[in-house]
């Protein structure tokens, strides 16, 4: 399966009466653009009280995903060197993109340590992501 980032903008309740306009970030697992954002759609119609647009969907490639082990309120992009080592001795650098669920960047990175300790990598960065869930193809 393929991975899209979605921004959705929607209206729904934000308080008291008082229904607010959000913009929100998703990615969700599935086969082409316009299924993944009837996923979406099914997935908050009930949240939404007003107009629903996607200004973008855009497809993303992860290495993995790491959810955290309990609660955790952010997504954390990572960016990881894999490090191989070809047959004539020449060493091979291969960055990839690795989501990680975690409450701080501390945390991120730790959690990025723990889960790539089998790998010969290097962490370069870790920021905090837009991505505020995660709707997989096995959820349905």
């Amino acid at each position: 399966m393929i991975f899209y980032e979605i921004k959705a903008n929607y209206q729904r309740q934000t308080g008291e009466d008082n229904p607010g306009s959000v913009s929100e970030t998703y990615l969700v697992e599935g086969i082409t653009p316009s299924d993944v954002e009837k996923r979406l759609l099914d997935e908050i119609k009930p949240l939404i009280f007003g107009d629903f647009e996607v200004p973008g969907i855009r497809k993303r490639n992860f290495f993995d995903i790491y959810p955290a082990e309990s609660e955790a309120d952010h997504w954390y992009e990572g960016k990881v060197e894999m490090i191989t080592v070809e047959e004539n001795g020449a060493e091979k650098r291969r960055a990839v993109n690795i989501l990680v669920q975690a409450d701080t960047v501390e945390d991120a990175v730790s959690s990025l340590k723990k889960n790539l300790g089998n790998y010969d990598s290097e962490i370069i960065g870790v920021k905090k992501s837009a991505i505020i869930d995660i709707l997989r193809a096995t959820e349905d």
